[in-house]
């Protein structure tokens, strides 16, 4: 019994471990590859929220800002065919923002670093995703 646990256990902390390590290698991955990224797509609020986390001291507007962002993309995600960004990268993407979502909520009032870096990997995400969107929609535009 014990030692069943014990797998259990450590085949989660294992699971966590490769989500983490998949998610942040795939941001790292779209960030290096978009070196020419214009200032993005003024109908989102991610670019400006990420400019504004460095400074502002209330993080409430600001995740209310990346939830409007965050519901649209996944709306689009979800029935904008065409667009072709259900791939599980995507879907892992948009779990990591549910996860950072999470633990921003968590580490609010106790430890407001940790709150800041999780709302900025959250707009990440988002920034990787709406541009994805916009390439998408540039290339079905051209063809």
């Amino acid at each position: 019994m014990i030692t069943s646990v014990f797998i259990i256990g450590i085949s989660v902390v294992l699971f966590g471990y490769w989500l983490r390590y998949s998610c942040v290698m795939l941001l790292r991955s779209a960030q290096e590859g978009a070196e020419n990224v214009t200032a993005g797509d003024e109908r989102f609020n991610v670019h400006a929220v990420l400019e504004r986390l460095q400074t502002e001291a209330d993080l409430d507007p600001l995740e209310r800002a990346l939830d409007r962002d965050y519901h649209v993309v996944t709306y689009l995600i979800e029935h904008a065919a065409g667009l072709e960004l259900a791939s599980v990268e995507n879907k892992l993407l948009v779990l990591d923002y549910q996860l950072m979502r999470l633990w921003s909520h968590l580490t609010r009032t106790l430890a407001p670093q940790q709150s800041r870096k999780a709302l900025t990997e959250m707009a990440a995400v988002l920034a990787v995703l709406v541009d994805q969107m916009g390439e998408q929609s540039q290339i079905q535009m051209e063809a």
